[in-house]
């Protein structure tokens, strides 16, 4: 148990607001201006998160903020007692004095558990079986190209993009190429003449059991499991799951069937040996970087599991 002082909390709060707000900000202007981004955007409009939520800091469990009354308003937040005030290293005097004005706020924890108990045992067995598995580095990111597959017939997902290797080119790499994808919602937005091809057949079900570290789209889903545990876990964590999904994002369109030249993003050609080489290179770095934030996530988590078990 610690606490911060306004003067030592509103720093942190703003700073979070900037870093989130980099990447926040330039989708609600274009979203303003009724504009689309075929790589920015996907983390705003495939999550649930809003911007706003984002940009909100959160301290995370176990640290009281004094003198913020409004964030004892917040969701999942109370008015620290006196014992934790005492506890966190307040005299027994300014213990005293913020207990009764109720002007120091901490996460409530017990509420939390009890409320998000499901989800919570669901995020926290998705975290631990993925990070403790080998990730499969011989996908190649054909998951977006089953996604593009026989566009003639089902027109194309994205349809104010290009195929950089047209219609019958995106048909022959599918068609050519191993198809392996393990990831559920991935695969449900595979074309129906390319999900008979899938290896695996995903389902929500067998989620918890298919994902591995070296998913792209399991990957991404790091930040979704962050923001779900909000606010037990602190911002700065969630915008390193953010981050990471960021560039996980970027990586996967490069190595898409679309012609992005013209958004500044030069392709990983997947369908060249050279392509599959530097795409599995990326991959191996996100794959090591995801492990650590599952676990990272799985720590918070598990320091409730006694609390969390005797509620479920």
């Amino acid at each position: 148990m610690t606490f911060l002082t306004r003067q030592q909390w509103q720093p942190l709060a703003q700073a979070h607001e900037q870093r989130a707000g980099r990447y926040a900000d330039p989708f609600l202007e274009r979203r303003h201006r009724g504009q689309k981004h075929p790589v920015e955007d996907f983390l705003f409009t495939y999550y649930t998160l809003k911007p706003g939520q984002m940009k909100r800091w959160h301290p995370g469990a176990g640290v009281i903020l004094l003198d913020a009354e409004e964030q004892t308003r917040q969701k999942f937040y109370r008015p620290a007692t006196e014992a934790e005030l005492r506890q966190a290293g307040l005299s027994e005097e300014e213990a005293s004095e913020h207990a009764r004005a109720k002007t120091a706020a901490i996460v409530d924890v017990q509420d939390f558990l009890e409320r998000r108990a499901t989800a919570l045992n669901f995020t926290r067995e998705i975290l631990g079986k993925t990070a403790a598995k080998p990730g499969f580095f011989g996908c190649f990111g054909m998951h977006e190209w089953a996604m593009a597959y026989k566009s003639k017939e089902n027109n194309i997902r994205h349809e104010y993009l290009d195929l950089r290797l047209g219609a019958s080119g995106t048909d022959r790499v599918v068609e050519s190429n191993r198809i392996r994808c393990s990831h559920f919602d991935a695969f449900r937005f595979f074309m129906p003449q390319a999900a008979p091809m899938n290896e695996l057949q995903p389902t929500r079900q067998a989620q918890r059991d298919l994902e591995q570290p070296a998913c792209l789209h399991a990957n991404m889903d790091v930040y979704k499991w962050a923001y779900k545990l909000l606010p037990l876990v602190s911002s700065d964590l969630l915008m390193d799951c953010f981050e990471l999904a960021w560039q996980v994002r970027e990586l996967d369109m490069k190595a898409a069937p679309y012609d992005l030249t013209d958004w500044g993003y030069e392709p990983v050609k997947v369908e060249t040996a050279e392509g599959k080489a530097e795409y599995v290179r990326i991959q191996r770095g996100f794959a090591e970087r995801s492990v650590q934030l599952r676990n990272r996530l799985l720590e918070v988590v598990n320091t409730y599991s006694a609390e969390l078990d005797s509620i479920t």
